[in-house]
């Protein structure tokens, strides 16, 4: 492992012949595999529901949790996996899993097809996402780790964005299935370019045993101490508030404000706050700490639940303070999501591989199950979703404090 100073944009030996800025575009790219394949449907679920005869809109959601599902279960073993027997194999076996998933997608013949389909790319993208996190660790440490990291992760965010805005205009010039071919081109090229030019990071040397009882030593390890799983259950109940939003934007911005093909510019304007969220976080956490901004923007978020409650028990929530709120909400969530992850991460350092893997197979099965049970209570109004994000709020909070043993904002301090 290198660390190389943070000022200095020296590429890491560990991904030669690539160049440092060859090195974060191939990262950046495969890490958007799973937010391209989520956020392009959106404008997709009234097509599909037509195609295929689905008369219950709450049905289409399925669309979106059955591949968040695949990347949720996937993430448990692909640490293992890659720990084992490198990082490349893994990663190109399941970018070619998303692209023939894709193929499956765009000839299927029924809905039940299809959602086998999405299925089978979230279990593909999982690997992108698990690995490419682990390729940065193998290739980078100390502050140049971490700005790599940042410059990836700007591109992770914006890409739920714009994707919205693609899918729709993909619906104007084609049905559907034109969405799937797109992802599929996308995939070739990301499989293509990563076997090429990216080498294997992780030496022999370092691998680790797949024993199950080696595994399942780290496992324990993982959920065993308090801050990992505790910040683990909190982001994990954030996330579900956040699937929640996402399952539901597309009925939310045309049946209730009637925005039509125009959603996906509000839903991209609500997106950019988890943007300056990224941004800001990486200019001031290391003046606060992670605890601080964490905890700061956790309460804030609690604040916007409660206000977005009270708006829609009331009856008075318009457009644009539906679109502030969320906006507010995104920020929050993303104060929160990256440092809830680095300080469940702390502790775990040498089994990191194995940790994040269960990390993700937590947070993503814990938000799939409360955004989806929220998400299929939606009645036309935003009363249910607005219930479900206090809700999960305080929830959040309450783990938080507990876990913290009620000493919030406290200074960095790995706990036991």
């Amino acid at each position: 492992m290198t660390d190389i100073n943070a000022d200095a944009p020296v590429a890491s030996p560990a991904h030669r012949p690539m160049t440092f800025a060859e090195f974060v575009a191939v990262i950046a790219s495969i890490m958007a595999l799973n937010p391209m394949a989520m956020d392009i449907m959106l404008p997709a679920l009234p097509h599909l529901g037509a195609a295929f005869k689905i008369a219950d809109a709450n049905h289409l959601q399925t669309v979106l949790s059955v591949f968040l599902l695949g990347f949720g279960v996937a993430q448990f073993a692909i640490g293992p996996l890659s720990d084992r027997y490198g990082r490349r194999p893994v990663l190109l076996g399941g970018i070619a899993v998303y692209c023939v998933a894709s193929v499956l997608a765009l000839l299927a013949p029924s809905f039940e097809m299809l959602l086998l389909a999405r299925l089978l790319q979230g279990l593909g993208t999982a690997a992108t996402r698990v690995i490419a996190v682990s390729i940065v660790r193998d290739c980078y440490s100390g502050g140049r780790m971490a700005g790599v990291m940042s410059l990836t992760m700007m591109v992770f965010i914006s890409v739920p964005v714009v994707a919205p805005s693609f899918g729709q205009a993909l619906m104007l010039l084609t049905e559907w299935r034109g969405i799937f071919v797109v992802l599929m081109v996308y995939g070739l090229l990301a499989l293509a370019w990563t076997a090429l030019r990216l080498p294997e990071t992780l030496p022999v040397s370092k691998r680790r045993s797949l024993a199950i009882r080696d595994v399942l030593f780290a496992y324990r390890q993982t959920v065993s101490h308090r801050q990992t799983i505790g910040y683990g259950i909190a982001a994990g109940t954030l996330q579900g508030a956040l699937f929640a939003f996402v399952f539901t934007s597309q009925q939310v911005f045309t049946e209730i404000f009637h925005l039509g093909a125009y959603f996906p510019l509000a839903f991209a304007s609500i997106a950019f706050g988890i943007a300056i969220a990224g941004f800001f976080n990486a200019r001031v956490v290391h003046r606060f700490g992670m605890r601080a901004l964490s905890h700061a923007a956790l309460v804030g978020f609690v604040a916007v639940g409660a206000l977005m409650l009270l708006a829609a028990a009331t009856g008075f929530l318009p457009l644009w303070l539906f679109i502030a709120l969320s906006m507010l909400m995104m920020f929050a969530f993303g104060l929160m999501f990256s440092n809830f992850t680095a300080l469940a991460m702390e502790p775990q350092g040498h089994i990191a591989g194995t940790a994040s893997s269960l990390y993700g197979t937590l947070t993503t099965l814990l938000g799939i199950a409360i955004g989806a049970f929220i998400g299929q209570h939606y009645d036309g109004t935003l009363l249910p979703f607005a219930t479900g994000l206090f809700a999960c709020t305080l929830a959040a909070l309450a783990v938080v404090v507990l876990i913290e043993k009620g000493r919030l904002f406290r200074p960095h301090q790995a706990m036991g």
